[in-house]
């Protein structure tokens, strides 16, 4: 609850008043329908008892916070001197004229015992001091002074939390490089691009350095990258490995383009027809996959030397992952072959059963492996 009685001492001061009516509004009977209480409240005392009851009856609402506050009001401005009297007025739970009217009825009978010459009107909103113009048709208001409640702990924790959010995104290296570093290159490009009149062409190059940045984002390429790339032994292998493994990868797609025979491919051919012929696309990935094969398994060959080095205990799934890189090679072969050669379906079928075993196989007798030498661990502790 919070009062400015410098405010009112201000606006009576301004005033010819000399008896002064302090009104607590509740326009929509809070006090008659939770307390029981029967409005108008006059004096010190009745509101003091009003406000306690209406506390007891519903802590949280902010009517009762409003009566106390306007006998805060009543008691600064009798400690000055002024002969002031403090009321309670109520309107109806569903406010509009009815309420209006009750409050102007409530404030015509509390001026038949107090001759009051000007009001001083305590709320605790908008709709509380929307009757104003109704009371002024019967005493001039000289000051309105609204409650506001202090946030409760909740909210100001939530506060607390955010702004020690924006303090990270602002000041932490780890968050603000992206939350601000990507938005700050964006801006910046946006800017230079405009100054020279490249404004149609920074479009798709703005959207394109966002889109990469969500996707390193997304996928952790960035942390990945710091701890590939790390100044240690494993470090360099896998740096080596993926460097040189993307780098397979990439030059797979021209090896792939250079085995598909050139008189498949029309001069009027548009891209969809080539991507559906079968015949191109079987040349095409007949040509990539040795060489893209020989990229990933490079990337999976340097993981687990890495890792072995290291002495990470990863290597079962660094081997495995190899091997089914293996097996999966003369199945995808033979699907080349389907394509290019009108050759059965059925002939995927054995590549696929001797590559689904060979991984079973190896699965099993490398955790077999593990087991023993974990019961080994085990019994020489």
């Amino acid at each position: 609850m919070s009062q400015r009685t410098g405010r009112i001492e201000k606006d009576v001061n301004a005033s010819t008043s000399n008896k002064l009516l302090v009104i607590c509004v509740d326009r929509d009977n809070d006090v008659g329908d939770k307390a029981g209480i029967t409005t108008p409240v006059i004096g010190r005392d009745a509101c003091i008892e009003a406000a306690q009851r209406l506390a007891l009856e519903d802590p949280e609402d902010a009517d009762s916070n409003s009566i106390f506050a306007a006998i805060k009001t009543y008691e600064d401005l009798i400690s000055k001197g002024y002969q002031v009297e403090v009321v309670t007025v109520a309107g109806d739970k569903n406010r509009g004229v009815q309420a209006d009217e009750k409050i102007l009825l409530e404030t015509r009978k509390v001026l038949e015992k107090f001759s009051a010459n000007g009001a001083i009107i305590v709320s605790d909103g908008e709709d509380d001091e929307s009757v104003i113009p109704v009371i002024q048709n019967v005493l001039p208001v000289v000051s309105v002074q609204r409650v506001v409640m202090k946030v409760s702990r909740s909210v100001e924790y939530s506060y607390a939390v955010f702004g020690k959010y924006l303090k990270m995104l602002a000041y932490d290296s780890k968050y603000s490089k992206f939350f601000l570093g990507v938005p700050g290159i964006l801006l910046l490009i946006g800017g230079v691009a405009t100054v020279f009149g490249y404004t149609a062409e920074i479009f798709a190059v703005l959207v394109s350095i966002l889109g990469a940045a969500f996707l390193i984002r997304a996928f952790d390429i960035d942390r990945v990258w710091s701890s590939w790339s790390k100044p240690t032994p494993m470090g360099f292998i896998r740096m080596f490995t993926m460097v040189a493994g993307v780098l397979l990868i990439l030059s797979s797609v021209p090896a792939g383009v250079s085995t598909v025979d050139s008189e498949l491919v029309k001069a009027d051919a548009q891209f969809i027809s080539i991507i559906t012929d079968k015949m191109i696309v079987g040349q095409f990935v007949s040509g990539a996959i040795p060489i893209l094969w020989i990229g990933m398994g490079s990337i999976f060959a340097g993981t687990l030397l890495s890792n072995w080095i290291g002495g990470i205990p990863r290597q079962i799934s660094d081997i495995l992952r190899i091997i089914v890189l293996g097996a999966l090679y003369p199945t995808i072969l033979q699907f080349t072959k389907i394509m290019i050669n009108d050759e059965p379906s059925l002939t995927l079928i054995p590549p696929l059963l001797g590559g689904l075993a060979a991984t079973l196989i190896s699965a099993t007798i490398l955790f077999k492996k593990y087991r023993k030498h974990k019961d080994q661990e085990m019994i020489s502790d």
